[in-house]
Order: structure tokens, then sequence, then C-alpha cells
């Protein structure tokens, strides 16, 4: 941090008088189900994006990135909030300030903005949420505004379907949003009840596994599968009373399957329900302590993910497969959309440094070029320092 309020001064000639933090997250199970009606399991980690601010008296945002040095100083004019290509990473904190002040928020103070994210990028740990966040609770306090969190939870994920162009989920703002140190949170994410669960873990750790294969989620298959289910949906209604593929359950499915129109629809709508079955009954083992059950059903959701909604990829597999083969490993699956960037598993505290060289040798010689490993500290949502 002092370095940060040093190059804080370097770039803007003036003190930092705030300091924010906003985490990524990790997902334990439940992928690709929170635009599906489904549940999730998140939890935010102790990596994420810490800001310096001060206000600037003036009518613009001035925005520097330590991640980013040659994009410069991005200026932003308060009154002109559309997304431009140019303005790269401020976007996400543009999109914030434009979708506040279309909810009825004052945003009328200018605000100097220092950047540095520890969360690898496009790694699938969710750093544009991270940012959102972070842009939300810095205009939060910089502004004095009373805005209810969940609130700041929807305006992070209109940015990404509205702004960007994205139609993911709510899991990711929700997790940054509202999480809590060393608990993960089951989210109905058609409802968005939640309970927050403790993840005791024993001698054990999450160790993040990352490809450091880069995900362009806009660019990359994400849409087509939200439209894969949406046209699941569509056939499955015209026989069963449902709002989402999140209602059903595996035999109702199953005996449903003729009304879909090709196979691919098939698996694309048993992954959605699958896994969210399994979400259900992973967070119960979990608060029963039934580690090796839940380990298990992290390795089925990667099959599900793998095989039914092929979106994992060989980087992915590659590591996950060999994770299932190491001694003192509950389980293991990808984390995030996939297309690349991580997965993450569950190992025995004793045994993290011998699965984090046999995983990782195998990896490079198997892909060509080095993973990252991490062990995750599950940590608290988005706040002022």
């Amino acid at each position: 941090m002092d370095h940060l309020y040093q190059t804080f001064k370097d770039i803007f000639f003036l003190e930092a008088t705030d300091t924010f933090f906003s985490p990524g997250r990790i997902n334990l199970i439940g992928e690709h189900t929170d635009y599906n009606g489904g549940h999730v399991f998140p939890a935010t980690i102790t990596l994420g994006t810490y800001a310096l601010v001060a206000k600037n008296g003036n009518q613009t945002l001035r925005l520097f990135s330590t991640n980013f040095p040659e994009t410069g100083i991005l200026v932003v004019d308060l009154d002109d909030l559309e997304y431009r290509k140019e303005d790269s990473w401020g976007n996400y904190v543009k999109g914030m300030a434009k979708y506040l002040k279309e909810a009825g928020y004052k945003l009328d103070v200018g605000l100097d903005i220092l950047i540095e994210g520890n969360i690898p990028n496009a790694s699938g740990l969710s750093s544009s949420a991270s940012l959102e966040l972070l842009a939300g609770i810095i205009f939060e306090k910089m502004a004095g505004l009373d805005i209810e969190r969940l609130e700041l939870v929807k305006l992070g994920k209109k940015v990404e379907n509205d702004y960007f162009g994205l139609n993911s989920g709510i899991m990711d703002q929700f997790a940054i949003g509202m999480g809590e140190k060393d608990h993960a949170l089951m989210l109905d994410t058609n409802t968005l009840e939640y309970e927050k669960i403790p993840v005791e873990l024993g001698d054990r750790v999450i160790v993040i596994m990352n490809t450091k294969k880069r995900r362009e989620l806009v660019d990359s298959k994400y849409n087509e599968r939200l439209s894969e289910c949406q046209q699941a949906l569509k056939e499955l209604q015209t026989e069963l009373d449902i709002e989402s593929l999140g209602e059903l359950d595996e035999a109702t499915f199953e005996a449903h399957t003729d009304l879909l129109s090709n196979e691919t629809l098939v698996r694309r709508a048993r992954h959605a329900v699958t896994e969210n079955q399994r979400t259900l009954v992973a967070a119960e083992k979990l608060k029963a302590g039934e580690l090796e059950a839940f380990g298990k059903l992290m390795n089925a959701s990667h099959v599900s993910l793998r095989d039914d909604y092929e979106v994992s990829g060989v980087e992915l597999d590659t590591l996950v497969e060999k994770a299932w083969q190491e001694d003192g490993v509950l389980g293991a699956r990808m984390t995030g959309a996939g297309f690349g960037g991580c997965a993450i598993a569950i190992v025995d505290k004793d045994k993290t440094d011998d699965f984090i060289q046999s995983v990782g040798d195998h990896y490079q010689e198997v892909i060509g070029y080095p993973a990252e490993f991490y062990i995750a500290e599950i940590g608290n949502g988005a706040r002022a320092l």
C-alpha cells in the first residue's frame, strides 16, 4: 500500500484519501447454471483489485491502472459515459457510473482513481466483476450515495449484459458483493435467496490451477451455450410448465428428452439440470462434513462440463485429469466459464507441494508452457478499507 500511495502521488500530484478492495471469486460447484435458473456455490478469494482514490474538484474521472500502464491516464467526462473500445479496462468503471446515473443516483464528483489488481487477467477468477463492484463501492462512498448492496450487484451484471453484450448470469457480482470470509454462498439464481455455508476443510486446502490460456468470453462460445439452453427450454416448455431448466430434476428431464430436436440440445440441457442437482447435494455434503462425497461431486461436475457442455478444452482437462490421479486429492474441476482460465482442486495440506510439482510438470510436458498455482484463501466481499 505504501508503494501504491507513492505511485498515486507520482501520477496525479495529490494524496489519495480513500482505499478500497474488491475480491475475485472461485466457484466450488454449479457452473453454467446461473443463467439457467439454477444454483451456484461460489466463494470470494483474497486475490482481488485495489483502488486508491481522491476527489479532483472537477467533473471528470481520471483513471490509471498499474496493470496497464501503457494506456496512461484515461480521462472520462461524467456527462459522456458511452462505451469506447479505446478506453480499454476503463469501460468497466464507466459502465458502473453510467448505470448508477440512469438509476437516479447523483454522480457529480470528479475522482482520481488508481487501480492495481493481483487477479491474473482473463483467468476465470472474475477480474471484470471485481472491477465493476470496486467501481460501485468507490462511487457509493465518494459521492455519499445510499445504495443497497444487491442493487450494486445487479448493476454490475447490467454492465456485463448491456454495456459489453455478454449474456452472463449474476453469480460473479453476487459473490463479490456479498462474500464472507471462510464461507461459500449457496445461491438460488432464480430467487436470489442465499445461504452462507462455512468452508471447513480440515487439513486440506483449495489449490487454484491457472492454465494461463486467456479466455475472451465475449468472443467465445458462451453466448452460443446460452442460446442452446434457451432453445432447449423452449422445446421442453411445449409440454412442461417450467420457467427455467433449473426447475427440473433429472428424472423429469430424462423422461422428456424426446421433446428436444437434436442430441446437442439434449446434452446442453442435461448439464444444466444435473449440475444444478449436484450443487444442491454438494452444499449439504459440505455442511455435513462429508468431504469425500463433496470431492466426487466436483469430479462429476467437470466430466459434465467436458462431455455434455463442451466448455473445458485440452488445457483445463490436462490439469484436472492429472489432479484426479494424485495422492491426497479429494476432487478437482474447472471453475468459471471455461475455454481456458482456472481449475480448482481440494488437496491435503502436506501433499500440496508434491501435487503442484507433479501436475505442473505434466502440464508443461503436454501443453508446452507452465501453469500457475495459488492457494486460495476465502475472504470478505468488496469493501472500503
